[in-house]
Formats: structure tokens, sequence, C-alpha cells
């Protein structure tokens, strides 16, 4: 099973300090979202994709399937900003029933184009930091920021939680499956009802048991993890400079 982290461990710049990527990354974003201009946009969808594609090597197609669910929320959002509801004509209509008409505005138009844009340029620098950095790693960033340490252990945990129901709702429906537990709708909604009651019971029982093997090597509330020191290289630094420096200039001088 393929998640982000498995992206993150296997990316090209997995090696890169994870700080400098996390400073790039918010930087990217505050400028995006700040400047609220097109092109500003554009660009920093253009080149932080590009960074994961041909920077951390991940492939086109599962690129776009990471973006289609965000991107999908996105459109429908915008939907409408778009669509206008009203009992004259205006703009471009759409449809006209009921005495009413269903319009598009041109300014409509551009306004959703510019925010879904925007949105999309944002979430391609978060995509950036995330498909390049374990997760364990971005909760260090935060751990020297010095975020309180009842957060970091929980992120830890709910992190790992994640993974431990995925997996057990994984084995569940392998088990009901090879018993026929889906081969119509109203068996499917049956076995899906059972799965979902038992799914937090096994899980709870399997953090009982997480905590027991936790606890033999001795925990004693506090989590402590190894990790792997990752140096900033000078030429990183300039590169970081550089590119905050283009997109300031592409919103100065382009309108």
């Amino acid at each position: 099973m393929e998640t982000i982290d498995h992206y993150a461990y296997a990316s090209r710049m997995r090696g890169i300090n994870p700080q400098l990527k996390a400073a790039v990354a918010m930087g990217t974003l505050i400028l995006c979202i700040g400047a609220d201009r097109f092109w500003v946009s554009v660009t920093v969808l253009l080149t932080m994709s590009a960074v994961i594609l041909w920077g951390g090597g991940l492939t086109f197609l599962k690129y776009i399937n990471l973006l289609k669910i965000p991107l999908g929320f996105l459109i429908l959002g915008t939907v409408a900003i778009v669509i206008e509801i009203s009992s004259r004509p205006f703009g471009y209509v759409l449809f006209h029933g009921f005495g009413h008409y269903v319009w598009v505005s041109k300014e409509g138009g551009v306004t959703a184009l510019k925010l879904v844009l925007k949105a999309i340029g944002a979430l391609s620098a978060m995509y950036m930091l995330v498909l390049s950095t374990p997760a364990s790693e971005i909760i260090g960033v935060l751990k020297d920021l010095r975020v309180p340490k009842l957060i970091i252990e929980l992120m830890h945990m709910i992190y790992r939680f994640i993974f431990v129901m995925t997996d057990t709702q994984r084995l569940m429906k392998q088990a009901a499956v090879s018993r026929l537990g889906y081969q119509d709708f109203k068996t499917s909604c049956r076995t899906f009802g059972s799965s979902a009651g038992n799914l937090f019971v096994v899980s709870l029982k399997r953090a009982g048991t997480y905590y027991d093997a936790m606890t033999a090597r001795c925990y004693d509330g506090e989590l402590l993890f190894l990790s792997e020191e990752k140096g900033v290289r000078p030429w990183q630094v300039m590169a970081a400079l550089s590119y905050f420096l283009i997109l300031i200039l592409i919103y100065i001088l382009v309108p």
C-alpha cells in the first residue's frame, strides 16, 4: 500500500535538510497566498510541481492522483462563485426555466480561476514538503521550533495510529472478501456495517498491545526518537533565496 510517507522515504530529495525544505515550503505558501497574483500562482504551481517530479522522482501519474481529490473540492467550491441565479438574464446564460436564469459572469470566471490557481499553487508547495520529508522529520522541525512536548507526542501517536487503523481495516476487508462478504449490494452493506463496528474495538486492542510493548521498553511518558543530522549546503540556501527573489520580482513587475 503506497502512502504519502512511502513517497517521502523514496524521494530523491530526502537527504536535504528538513528545516530548509520546511522554510522554503512555508515561504512559498505565504508568498503565493499573500501576493494574490495570477502569474505568481502559476509560477509557484509550475516550479513546485517540477521540483516534485524531477527533483523528488515522483511519477506524473501519481502526482496527478494526489491532486485529484483536493482539485475536485476546489472545483465544487468555486461553482458558487461562477454560477449565478436571477430572474433576469445577465452574462452568459446556461439554463432558463421556472422564471429564473442560471448564468455565468466573466468577472466570476476570472475570480474563480485565480482562486483555484492560488489554492493549487499553495497545495503544491505543501506537497513539495510532505512528498520529500517523512512525517517524523516534519514533527522534528516543529520540535526545533519549541512546539509544546505534549503536542509533539500526540502528533507522533495520532500519525502512527492512522496507519494502525488503516492496516486493521485492510485485513478485515480481505477476510470479508474471502468469505464473499461483498457479493451483492445487500451483503456489502451488512458487511460494511459490521466491519465499521468492529474496527474501533480491534484498533483499541492493538493500541493496548502497542502500549504494553512501549512499557516493556522502559517507556516513562516521553517519546524519544533518533534523528539524522542533515547539513545545509551553501548552494541550497542561494537557490532558495533566488527563488524567493524571482517570486517577488514577478509580483512587482507583472500586473
